[in-house]
């Protein structure tokens, strides 16, 4: 089991999901507040043997990477995240269709009800690796 974590990095709040490389499944995602994301990180990291760190290289890239460095946890790699909000809400419609009435609408005009930033984070990592991961369980990522 290799396991990876992707970090859509931001100001106030982030992107998070926890990746099985081998299975190409998300075992988990959320969207977090700035002084939750260590927490989490140290969470994950106590069940699971964390193999590596992707880490979008915009918004407040900097101070995450160094942030991370400096409690021990890595490798982190800086991967490019241009775009990937944007398209992070067709991601979204793919990984949990609309219900049957909405799916008449094209995606491009119906906003999902939650923050996008775990799909972006996990955007930047099938981007990087150039393959598509599935997600098992709700995108519910209020914070």
């Amino acid at each position: 089991m290799t396991l990876i974590v992707s970090i859509d990095p931001g100001k106030n709040k982030c992107g998070m999901v926890l990746v099985d490389l081998d299975t190409c499944l998300v075992l988990d995602g959320r969207v977090v507040k700035k002084i939750e994301v260590v927490d989490l990180i140290t969470s994950w990291k106590d069940k699971h043997f964390v193999d590596r760190f992707f880490l979008g290289n915009g918004t407040t890239s900097n101070y995450w990477h160094s942030l991370l460095q400096k409690k021990g946890l890595g490798p982190i790699f800086l991967v490019e995240e241009k775009g990937t909000t944007m398209r992070a809400r067709f991601r979204y419609w793919e990984l949990w269709p609309p219900v049957w009435y909405l799916r008449f609408i094209p995606n491009s005009l119906i906003l999902p009800p939650q923050p996008l930033d775990a799909v972006a984070a996990l955007i930047l990592l099938e981007d990087h690796l150039n393959k598509k991961f599935n997600w098992v369980g709700t995108g519910d990522f209020k914070i």
